[in-house]
């Protein structure tokens, strides 16, 4: 049995199933490396101060840099820092937002994905995984496997 509440869907054990969800993407893997979720903020705000709902200490965040807006039937990405917000190395002012949708927080900064009603994220390498094709010994265009499980240590330039 589910009950509808002020677009909240509440199962027989409580559970409240989030809104949206905000995936903080590793800048070189762009993988989740931090998260946050929101079940009933109407407005979450993002930027380097400590009063705003998500926090990135980073210098090329503006202390209040974007906002996101609830709407009856959707959510808005409005940008209100000084070094701008981009989708697809585009900059925006204001955006509707799409589920899995990738932002980034300035020309170089770092990039939030965008989850909503909960959806799970499929990271890339996940994702390259669930839909590959079976390999075989025989066949020449399967992808070569490591030597060894020793992780690739990467000097920085």
């Amino acid at each position: 049995m589910a009950l509808v509440v002020k677009n909240f869907l509440i199962l027989q054990n409580s559970y409240i199933k989030p809104v949206i969800t905000l995936n903080l993407l590793h800048p070189i893997e762009s993988i989740p490396i931090q998260t946050w979720k929101f079940n009933s903020e109407p407005v979450i705000r993002i930027g380097r101060s400590g009063d705003n709902d998500v926090i990135l200490y980073s210098s090329v965040v503006s202390r209040y840099h974007v906002e996101l807006h609830r709407h009856s039937q959707y959510w808005e990405i409005v940008n209100i820092g000084a070094n701008g917000t981009y989708i697809n190395d585009q900059q925006i002012d204001s955006e509707r937002v799409q589920n899995e949708m990738i932002i980034r927080l300035a020309t170089a900064g770092p990039k939030l994905q965008i989850l909503l009603d909960g959806s799970e994220a499929i990271t890339p390498s996940l994702r390259d995984i669930v839909t590959a094709k079976p390999t075989s010994p025989n066949n020449p265009t399967s992808p070569t496997r490591p030597t060894d499980d020793r992780p690739t240590i990467m000097s920085r330039k």
